[in-house]
């Protein structure tokens, strides 16, 4: 028996995908129903049917962010065999992404609440957690490091944790601002200098 219904007449995870580059573009406020439906391909029926409303496609788009674009920090984090190398690589991996012409500028849990109103406070406290996991990530590769004996014993992980996360976020807002990735890599071997005090003889 034929499957009733018309099926649907586009590639849903492309459309994700072109939702997630406008709202890392524009921001959340800035993106708007026609900017999504145009760069999606569908109109705002098909949008809806296949995502909910706005923000629901939001979170879905900033979820993809994460597992794609927005992955080289766990990466960094997960593989790298020492605290300080793990440190190294998730700037230095993040700067290229943040710099890579053929994609929006930053890091879009940055930059896509950088504007709000109190109608989506919600996405804003969405995108603010989502930071604070990746501060206490960090402070946790951080910790290990003391314990696996390759920072020194006595390290105050939670103030580096707090201050490489603000970098992190930092180097965003400069690339956006048409910083060149050879400044952005010296600001960050900069910050690493402190790091590298830290680091068990």
């Amino acid at each position: 028996m034929a499957e009733r219904g018309r099926p649907r007449a586009f590639d849903r995870d492309l459309a994700l995908r072109r939702a997630m580059e406008v709202f890392w573009e524009r921001g959340y406020e800035g993106a708007s129903m026609n900017d999504l439906t145009t760069a999606m391909g569908i109109n705002s029926p098909s949008l809806y049917a296949a995502f909910g409303d706005k923000e629901t496609l939001f979170r879905e788009a900033v979820e993809l962010y994460g597992r794609a674009e927005g992955s080289r920090t766990a990466r960094a984090l997960r593989e790298e065999p020492t605290a300080y190398a793990a440190i190294a690589a998730m700037l230095h991996d993040n700067i290229a992404m943040y710099t890579d012409p053929g994609l929006p500028q930053g890091c879009m849990v940055v930059l896509a609440g950088a504007t709000y109103t109190t109608r989506n406070a919600s996405v804003r406290e969405f995108l603010t957690e989502a930071r604070r996991r990746t501060a206490a990530d960090i402070g946790a590769r951080l910790a290990r490091g003391v314990i696996e004996g390759d920072l020194k014993p006595g390290t105050d992980t939670t103030a580096l944790a707090a201050f490489f996360s603000t970098v992190l976020y930092g180097l965003s807002v400069q690339a956006r601002d048409g910083v060149s990735r050879a400044e952005l890599t010296a600001a960050a071997d900069s910050a690493l200098d402190i790091l590298d005090a830290a680091r068990a003889a």
